[in-house]
């Protein structure tokens, strides 16, 4: 696909992949820097907390049996709409989860807890397989309450303009919100716990890889506030990257073309107010690690950026640097390419479902050709090249 583009591999900046042994070693042997899907990662993370402790994965099943109870009976379902409008409640279907992907479980529970007055009434004039208990609905109150915050990042991490920077907050957040004990972590201490570490294992090396540290200081929502203990050393580092892009650009065009300056620290390792709103914001007015003093030109850049306090979460970081080029043409050069890649695959597999809109049975005579075309106009409308 490279040669089809015509992109040589020294333009690569990143790869994003999903966490597969097969695709990691792909990229390693290709010699291309890659990045695993935050997304999947979180699924993965958040999959083992669910099935850590026994009494909630009962509660689970209890709840997948009522759902799949209504989902194959049109009565049951009928009665069920029946009864939502005796109790002037929406009419609303049950949701059915998918067990490879957690938050389709965290919305069937969300979908239960809604109907739970409604099941309660329905329960005492009709049959069901199973029914849940007081301490089964308390649990899935409570689990619904600690996986809000994975529910609103995934969504976040998942959006097109999620970037790698956004990676190392998110995980500080999430961290910092299960450290939190409350008075309502009775009965679901175990799953929190196992979150906790599960989330502390599966991102243990973000904040040493430098694809994700320099586009984080390089974020100007983040900067450094978000690091746990590696901020003087991710800066110290980006201090050094700078310094070797401004001695390899005064080089001229002869060191330019041997390699893109900024490829040298490219090289990836091998492997509506909410909580979590609240915590970004904590965690942003808080004052940055100290870092250890290094005088060179494009370093002052760096130290007068970092002085100066975040943007709001909601602004765009490449509004900011096409604004700043001038007070900082060199970290806006750095911050053109860190800021490029980004940190899930979502949107790609977006684009795949895209094609089932362009050929369908009324267009299955579409060549390849064409249906790429079509495809590529409909997601990059002309107004995007002007």
């Amino acid at each position: 696909m490279l040669q089809t583009w015509r992109i040589p591999k020294t333009s690569v900046h990143v790869v994003l992949r999903d966490n597969a042994k097969n695709m990691i070693k792909a990229m390693n042997d290709a010699g291309l820097p890659s990045l695993p899907c935050v997304a999947h990662t979180l699924q993965l993370a958040v999959h083992e907390g669910l099935l850590a402790q026994r009494s909630i994965a009962d509660a689970i099943a209890v709840g997948r049996k009522i759902v799949g109870h209504f989902k194959h009976s049109a009565l049951a379902y009928s009665r069920l709409e029946d009864i939502q409008g005796q109790l002037n409640q929406p009419i609303k279907r049950l949701q059915q989860d998918v067990q490879t992907r957690w938050n389709s479980t965290y919305y069937m529970l969300q979908s239960l807890i809604e109907q739970k007055r409604v099941l309660g009434v329905y329960v005492s004039e009709h049959e069901l397989p199973d029914y849940l208990t007081a301490h089964q609905w308390a649990l899935m109150e409570k689990t619904v309450a600690i996986l809000a915050p994975f529910e609103e990042l995934t969504k976040k991490v998942s959006s097109y303009d999620a970037l790698a920077s956004d990676v190392i907050p998110a995980v500080t957040v999430l961290v910092r919100l299960l450290n939190r004990e409350t008075d309502e972590d009775h009965g679901v201490k175990t799953m929190k716990a196992t979150l906790l570490a599960a989330v502390k294992k599966r991102f243990s090396d973000v904040e040493t890889n430098p694809l994700y540290f320099i586009s984080t200081i390089l974020d100007p929502r983040y900067k450094d506030r978000f690091f746990s203990n590696n901020a003087p050393e991710a800066k110290l580092h980006l201090k050094q990257e700078l310094q070797m892009m401004s001695r390899a650009e005064a080089e001229g065009s002869r060191a330019e073309a041997a390699e893109p300056p900024a490829k040298l620290f490219l090289k990836a390792q091998a492997s509506t107010s909410s909580s979590l709103d609240t915590v970004f914001e904590e965690i942003a007015k808080e004052q940055p690690q100290a870092a250890q003093p290094l005088a060179a030109g494009a370093a002052i850049e760096l130290d007068t950026y970092l002085g100066e306090a975040p943007s709001p979460r909601e602004d765009s970081p490449l509004k900011y640097w096409g604004v700043n080029k001038i007070r900082f043409p060199t970290l806006a050069k750095m911050a053109h390419k860190c800021l490029s890649a980004p940190c899930s695959s979502v949107e790609s597999e977006r684009l795949f479902s895209s094609v089932s809109h362009i050929i369908d049975e009324n267009r299955n005579r579409l060549t390849a050709d064409n249906a790429e075309k079509l495809l590529f106009l409909k997601k990059n409308p002309a107004n995007h090249f002007f």
